[in-house]
């Protein structure tokens, strides 16, 4: 029904004959619409390097920006600001309660069979350890399942998981999971290799959690490279002493807001294409990649889409979600605010993997709207960003996306984002200038076109 109605409409539009071929129309339409208004925007975005500027002036105006955190409101105040003075509509920040946890003073060290200093970082939410510390024997294990195999060897032990990184997704259920998996085996506190397939003595951070079941022991990550030398030394039969003091707490929670600004819509200003990222980090680094760079990208959107003149039917809408680190609220709360609108929101497009070289997007949704997205990403092509595949979205626009909003996560080349992700290292010097400016230009065109388009996009069931 939809792919009629909007066929007919371009045809009206670009005064094509009623002799073309009903299944290639919808195609031709797209694309020859809006092959002018797509090539403006990727030619503007690559001019220059102004995303890239704007997201290192972020960066190192404000290091991280952690959830609670004097830096990450500092930041949202710098970004409503700025986003005013480029005359976006609709300027504001929407109110989020969110956790607080502070890190505080932490170290691990190796005790036997020689003193050493190991870098580490305290995983997000764990307990810290008593006033002096935990020393304690280490036991290293590969996996949940030689844990299991050990268990009796584990009581009065530090567990620490040293499992080598498969996929993040795969690897990462050892720092979700480790604290209470150690515990069941009557640890007193656990470790695990930073989830990373490269390492340079970096320790990666992230969030954990704890069931009901079992007392709450801490948590850390530890360097691959020292990872690795444990288990060495315990495979040559070595006794691993280890001392683990962490400071870490949890606070009350305190207010954030969540970013937003606007591109208003010609003709129907109340529907929405929504698209952003998260503007909070964890505490180490600048957070440039893990996320302040989608925000950045879907901010530079709207301003370059506003400079061109190129003002579409619907409502663009930029966000910067926070607290998706270690807390969700960010995703939650936009729904919860906005959840009369869902219903003309017709798309959500979220970027959280870097803002590395794009390459498409990940789609959810109908399938005919999965095919007019594919159509619309033809418009890409020529900058290597047109692949539209099946599955994507993203942990923000997640609570909209369940509500029925269809879905899209931007896809780049994700080769080195956990060589840097929740580490110190995730600072502006490791992305370039011209990679970001073709995700800043992969998101305007599709947000513009899907948000010009005659018609919505059409949903399940409908």
């Amino acid at each position: 029904m939809y792919a009629h109605t909007l066929i007919g409409q371009l045809v009206v539009a670009l005064s094509l004959t009623a002799a073309v071929p009903t299944d290639g129309l919808a195609q031709s339409d797209i694309v020859s619409r809006y092959r002018n208004a797509a090539d403006r925007i990727i030619a503007a975005a690559v001019a220059d390097s102004s995303a890239y500027e704007r997201l290192a002036e972020l960066g190192d105006r404000f290091g991280h920006r952690f959830s609670g955190s004097e830096s990450l409101e500092r930041a949202i105040d710098w970004m409503l600001e700025r986003m005013k003075e480029d005359g976006l509509d609709n300027v504001r920040g929407e109110p989020v309660m969110v956790p607080r946890w502070i890190r505080g003073r932490e170290s691990a060290e190796l005790v036997e069979p020689r003193p050493l200093a190991l870098p580490m970082l305290g995983l997000g939410r764990s307990i810290g350890t008593p006033p002096g510390g935990i020393t304690a024997e280490v036991l290293v294990v590969a996996s949940f399942a030689e844990l299991s195999e050990r268990a009796e060897e584990a009581r009065g032990k530090i567990v620490l998981f040293n499992a080598p990184f498969t996929s993040y997704g795969a690897t990462v259920r050892y720092r979700s999971r480790g604290a209470d998996a150690a515990s069941s085996a009557g640890a007193v506190a656990a470790l695990i290799r930073s989830v990373t397939p490269y390492s340079q003595q970096t320790p990666h951070t992230g969030a954990m959690g704890y069931g009901d079941s079992v007392p709450r022991i801490p948590i850390a990550a530890i360097t691959v490279e020292h990872a690795e030398m444990l288990h060495r030394m315990q495979r040559r039969g070595e006794r691993v002493v280890v001392r683990l003091t962490m400071e870490a707490r949890d606070e009350d929670d305190v207010e954030s807001r969540n970013v937003v600004a606007e591109l208003r819509g010609t003709e129907l200003p109340d529907e929405y294409v929504v698209m952003g990222g998260h503007i909070d980090s964890w505490d180490v680094g600048q957070g440039m990649m893990d996320d302040a760079g989608g925000v950045v990208a879907a901010w530079e959107a709207i301003r370059l889409l506003k400079a061109l003149g190129l003002r579409p039917r619907r409502t663009i809408r930029a966000v910067g979600w926070t607290n998706e680190e270690n807390g969700l609220r960010g995703g939650t709360g936009y729904r919860d605010a906005h959840v009369d609108e869902l219903d003309r929101t017709v798309l959500a497009i979220e970027s959280d993997g870097g803002v590395f070289k794009p390459a498409g997007f990940g789609f959810s949704g109908s399938d005919a709207a999965f095919a007019i997205a594919q159509e619309v990403g033809r418009l890409l092509d020529g900058i290597g960003a047109g692949r539209i595949n099946r599955g994507g979205g993203g942990a923000d626009i997640d609570p909209i996306m369940r509500e029925g909003v269809p879905g899209m996560g931007l896809d780049v080349d994700e080769s080195r984002l956990f060589w840097y992700h929740h580490t110190d290292a995730d600072t502006i010097d490791k992305l370039d200038p011209h990679d970001v400016a073709l995700c800043v230009a992969t998101m305007a065109v599709m947000a513009y076109v899907v948000a010009d388009l005659p018609e919505a996009l059409p949903r399940a069931g409908r």
